[in-house]
């Protein structure tokens, strides 16, 4: 769904209960709002205007309410300034609370002890999320002193320092250390440390610091209060690495030595710590610094033939490991040189001829060889990013052989040649969804998830079903188990039965759960019923499990996302036109689904790529990002170059859903009770009850409510259209496009109108009875692309209207004449429209809305003859004929 611009989402169901999970850092915390339809999962700075706004409606659940009453509360204690930092990591708290304050508390968890917690925890949370920045921990100065002497030694100058405040005076001198040893010092694991002073105006200009002490600082071209600047330059190096403070307790601070406890912590933290204060450390060039430590990614079992199946590489057996190699000038070391490096005690070593400074991080590494062992995922991730995380730090990788060819597979999956369509295959594959297929083949083959993000209309079910019919040729066994939202079960078993004849295809829900007609075919079932039965599915030996409106599982905690992630298969494949709809955390819950590991854990994958990108403060974090992702997630738009060229102007799809079992019960009665009314009643009376009959047929098919007349009612979960619309909308507004929706009842686009305004879509409405001058404004605003949503009536908006701005047409319900209809959709698909135009028909399965669309669609004969005359032509029906017309029948 595209992100409102006041609540962030474009739906959240508040009606029904919601739910905050704290976290550490409470900015960190998630509020869940539900209904009986989904689960929408907001960070708290994304659920605070959402839940303030809310506070304007009537039907509120208590939960929203008392979650909306705390964050008020937060907002209010953030703006008078009574919070300060505290816990670890560091937060934003609230704090300096007055008695006020506390009794408002109080009476918001006066429910129960729970209450009053969770009000606390989102006080918090609200208080961490709404400043500007995380409070930053007072860390001491950064020393790990090593050994007992060496640390009480330290202590006692720390003991002895006086700090000097340097306030805004000019600095006329700064310092660097220059690094000096003697063989002799070498061999006993020492160095001499020398400061030097720059003129704070000409860096180039340096002497002796010692020399400034033993003459005037004039002789050496330096200013009078030299010194007393180096002093101060001195005391603020001492801050940073306290060993400066031995050269503060010499009369002329001409040099110090170091021995190896304090030679290691120079080099562990002493070069960082002075580096930040403006001071280097300069080493000589026959002291050699250039070891350096990089990790190896190769298989852990070595012994990988030529010619090996890449599938054995990527089994669920295959270990890889991360191992660390250490250099000279770029030349790996030697088993026996690692030894020798690993055995020393020193941070001074002598190398292949030469003495080399040893930095503890590297000869930590040289002493622990193996940084870890993983599975093929991070292994992969690792590959195609060229670094890995050791320990918090980003390590670059040097990529075995055994990887090289899977990523160049990888990287050239989605543009080398196309495979052969499948034989079993009745449609022509445009060329983006031949590559499509080819990609998916390439990845799937590899034990790989994927995830097909195209834009609604590009055919992503048909490449689907082209996947499986390819994966059989190739050998494959196994069904395949499509998860989707109800409203679309009937749309897939449609395109199975027309782009796969003869591959069984069954669906596991309601009372028919049996997938054992579905043999190496297809099953479809919803999330619901996945989420109920996961145990039960979970020991079919699945060939492919594919997840389509994968948004439904964005949020990786719920327990539909769960259920789904414990049922088993060689491959697995996200559908979905949005990937991402309010930030990085949905991707990675879509992704880590269909290939486990790629992307770390949740919370491993906010700190390392999700909160630097969606600061914006590290732009290489994106750029890696989208190499790591690249080849799993294959998003293409109908204004990218090749795709929109291909589509036909204008693409017509019939959606078929089923009625609820409330909507069976009013059908059958109604049929049953009009039918014996129009068999008793005479030839004139009888007209009328059959277009009665007929009318409140179609308004059952829409809704409950529409035949019922009710008004002021929920409609999600009574009627599958209904649910359908949500889902067309919410991927329309998610793709910035435009819908025109048509129904022929203006009672049923009030419905419609009262559904939208509560789901806070925007949108307008048009009916007959709108005045001229509004009709007009109406258009503009559509076209300005003010209002993405246009509910029309379809004789009033039917006809007359310029409403190029959409590229979407529903039609809630069908027409008699195909003629009207196809007026209506030249509202948008006409001269000046720049984009391909998707045409969405809701036929429901079964009923008389579905022998209408069989005339319009096999017997256009028939049509043109018999339903360009409307309901009328139907009065001429014989009883028998017309019973058999409106009777409902059984759904496959």
């Amino acid at each position: 769904m595209r992100p409102d611009s006041v609540t962030g989402v474009s739906f959240v169901p508040v009606t029904g209960p919601a739910t905050f999970r704290p976290a550490e850092p409470p900015r960190e915390g998630v509020v869940e709002f539900t209904d009986d339809r989904r689960t929408v999962a907001l960070p708290i700075r994304a659920a605070i205007p959402v839940l303030t706004k809310a506070r304007t409606r009537e039907d509120l659940h208590p939960s929203v309410s008392l979650l909306s009453g705390a964050a008020l509360l937060g907002m209010r204690l953030v703006a008078a300034g009574k919070f300060a930092p505290g816990g670890s990591p560091p937060s934003w708290r609230v704090a300096g609370l007055d008695p006020d304050d506390e009794e408002r508390i109080a009476l918001l968890g006066r429910s129960g002890p729970d209450d009053l917690v969770l009000v606390r925890e989102l006080l918090d949370a609200v208080a961490d999320a709404l400043p500007r920045a995380a409070p930053t921990a007072v860390t001491p100065p950064p020393h790990r002193p090593r050994g007992v002497t060496f640390e009480q030694r330290l202590q006692a100058r720390l003991a002895r320092h006086q700090r000097v405040d340097v306030g805004d005076l000019p600095q006329l001198v700064t310092i660097s250390l220059r690094v000096e040893a003697a063989e002799e010092e070498l061999v006993a694991g020492a160095v001499r440390l020398v400061p030097q002073a720059h003129d704070a105006q000409n860096p180039l200009h340096l002497t002796d610091l010692a020399l400034l002490w033993t003459g005037t600082p004039e002789e050496h071209g330096f200013g009078e209060r030299a010194r007393t600047h180096a002093t101060i330059a001195l005391r603020a190096a001492a801050d940073a690495w306290p060993v400066i403070d031995r050269l503060l307790e010499l009369r002329v601070p001409d040099e110090i030595t170091l021995d190896a406890d304090e030679l290691v912590s120079l080099l562990d933290e002493g070069v960082g710590a002075l580096r930040e204060r403006g001071v280097d450390v300069l080493w000589p060039r026959s002291l050699g610094r250039d070891l350096t430590a990089t990790t190896v990614l190769d298989r852990s079992a070595p012994g990988t033939r030529e010619g090996q199946l890449i599938e054995g590489l990527l089994g669920a057996e295959a270990l890889f490991s991360f191992n660390w190699q250490i250099a000279v000038h770029g030349d790996p070391l030697t088993t026996e040189e690692m030894d020798q490096l690993a055995a020393s005690a020193s941070p001074l070593m002598r190398l292949r001829g030469n003495w080399t400074v040893v930095d503890p991080a590297v000869a930590r590494k040289a002493r622990k060889r193996l940084v870890r062992t993983v599975k093929p995922a991070e292994a992969i991730a690792a590959a195609l990013t060229g670094t890995v995380q050791v320990a918090d730090v980003t390590e670059q990788v040097i990529v075995g052989a055994s990887l090289l060819q899977v990523r160049e597979q990888l990287l050239t999956a989605a543009t080398r040649e196309p495979v052969p369509p499948p034989v079993g295959l009745t449609a022509s594959l445009r060329d983006y969804q031949q590559h499509g297929l080819t990609w998916l083949a390439e990845l799937t083959s590899l034990g790989l998830g994927a995830c097909l993000a195209d834009d609604m209309g590009l055919g992503k079910t048909v490449t689907l079903i082209a996947l499986h019919l390819h994966r059989r040729e190739a050998g494959s066994s196994g069904p395949t188990l499509v998860v989707c939202p109800a409203s679309l079960l009937g749309n897939w078993e449609d395109e199975v039965r027309r782009f796969a004849p003869g591959v069984p295809v069954v669906r596991f829900h309601g009372s028919a759960r049996d997938v054992s007609a579905a043999g190496d075919g297809f099953v479809l079932t919803t999330y619901g019923t996945m989420m109920r039965d996961a145990e039960a599915l979970a020991e079919v030996p699945w060939d492919l499990v594919v997840a389509d409106e994968a948004q439904h599982v964005k949020n990786s905690r719920t327990s539909t996302a769960r259920a789904l992630r414990s049922i088993p298969s060689a491959a697995r494949v996200a559908l979905t036109g949005t990937p991402v709809e309010n930030d990085l955390t949905e991707l990675w819950s879509i992704l880590d689904w269909a290939t486990p590991g790629l992307l770390g854990s949740r919370n491993a994958f906010r700190k390392v790529w999700a909160a630097p990108i969606e600061s914006g403060l590290e732009p290489t974090k994106a750029r890696q990002f989208a190499d790591l992702i690249g080849p799993f997630l294959l998003r293409r738009r109908k204004s990218d170059p090749g795709i929109a060229p291909e589509l036909p102007p204008k693409t017509e799809t019939d959606h078929r859903v089923q009625l609820t079992r409330e909507q069976v019960v009013l059908y059958e009665s109604f049929v049953r009770d009009t039918m014996d009314r129009i068999e008793r009643a005479d030839e004139d009376a009888r007209r009328g009850l059959v277009l009665a009959l007929l009318t409140g047929l179609k308004q059952i098919c829409n809704h409950p409510a529409h035949f019922l007349k009710q008004s002021a009612v929920k409609l999600s979960g009574r009627s599958e259209k209904v649910d359908l619309l949500d889902e067309l909308l919410g991927t329309v507004l998610a793709e910035d496009g435009a819908a025109l929706v048509f129904t022929q009842y203006v009672a049923m686009a009030r419905l419609l109108e009262a559904h939208l305004t509560r789901a806070g879509i925007p949108h307008q409405f048009l009916h007959g009875g709108t005045p001229v001058r509004e009709r007009e404004a109406m258009v503009r605003r559509f076209q300005a692309g003010e209002v993405p949503v246009f509910l029309l009536s379809l004789k009033a908006g039917g006809t007359g209207l310029n409403l190029t701005r959409a590229d979407h047409v529903v039609h809630v319900d069908r027409w008699w004449n195909p003629a009207v209809e196809e007026q209506a959709t030249d509202r948008a698909y006409r001269i000046g429209q720049l984009r391909p135009v998707q045409v969405h028909r809701i036929i429901t399965r079964g009923t008389i809305e579905e022998k209408i669309a069989e005339l319009l669609t096999r017997k256009r004969v028939l049509a043109d003859a018999v339903l360009a005359n409307g309901e009328a032509a139907l009065t001429e029906l014989d009883n028998d004929e017309l019973r058999d017309f409106v009777a409902l029948r059984p759904v496959d």
